[in-house]
């Protein structure tokens, strides 16, 4: 069997996992933002060990902005949604996700390059969306001789300048590989959490991301052995 070498630019991204809700008083809620999650059961251990005190809310807003003629956005739809957050990298040659990180789903995307991007590919070059680009992770890329190419905001208060629209769709083309990692999961594999805690959560993404490396590899190996 020949050895797959990462040797392709890395594609990084970030997708939330839905967790059951949970059902909680004001007070509760606002001890386990503060982190003082262990005071709030201390009578009733049953109770405290049905609780998930890792997840968060945040808002989803899905889908393509959108103008009007006169070049002002729609309004877009943001659901609420309980959950984790997987951030992982992969390589476009081969598909297989190199590194992971998960945390609760109020973490910023844009805090979690350097634990996802790997200096062992031979390429240097990093694709990301926008809400990766920072002065601090471009200097991080920099300082280790990895060449940036993360989307581009628009600038603030002005329409999006046309040379950088233009790139950032030609990125995109690119960087769109790594949503199809986030798809295979949820809908073949039919991914959701149901159990409690960020480490058991950790290790079922864990288990979930090499069952798809172990599907890339199946791939790789069907189509070697056809020619």
């Amino acid at each position: 069997m020949r050895r797959l070498h990462p040797d392709v630019r890395a594609d990084v991204d970030a997708s939330l996992v839905p967790a059951p809700k949970q059902r909680n008083t004001e007070g509760e809620r606002e001890a386990i933002k503060s982190g003082k999650s262990a005071e709030i059961w201390p009578d009733e251990p049953n109770k405290a060990a049905q609780k998930d005190t890792d997840a968060r809310w945040t808002l989803k807003i899905g889908g393509k902005v959108r103008h009007r003629e006169d070049d002002t956005p729609l309004l877009m739809i943001a659901l609420p949604v309980f959950s984790y957050k997987s951030h992982i990298s992969s390589d476009r040659r081969y598909g297989f996700m190199r590194e992971m990180a998960v945390t609760s789903a109020s973490t910023a995307d844009g805090r979690f390059p350097r634990h996802v991007v790997s200096t062992d590919n031979t390429s240097c070059e990093v694709w990301a969306d926008s809400a990766y680009r920072s002065k601090r992770n471009e200097k991080w890329l920099s300082d280790r001789m990895l060449t940036s190419r993360i989307h581009r905001r628009k600038p603030k208060g002005k329409p999006m300048p046309r040379a950088i629209a233009r790139a950032n769709a030609a990125k995109s083309s690119i960087r769109a590989h790594v949503e199809h990692v986030f798809a295979h999961q949820k809908n073949r594999f039919g991914l959701f959490i149901r159990t409690i805690g960020l480490a058991r959560v950790e290790a079922k993404l864990t288990l979930c991301n090499l069952a798809y490396n172990f599907n890339r590899l199946i791939f790789h190996e069907r189509r070697e052995s056809m020619g």
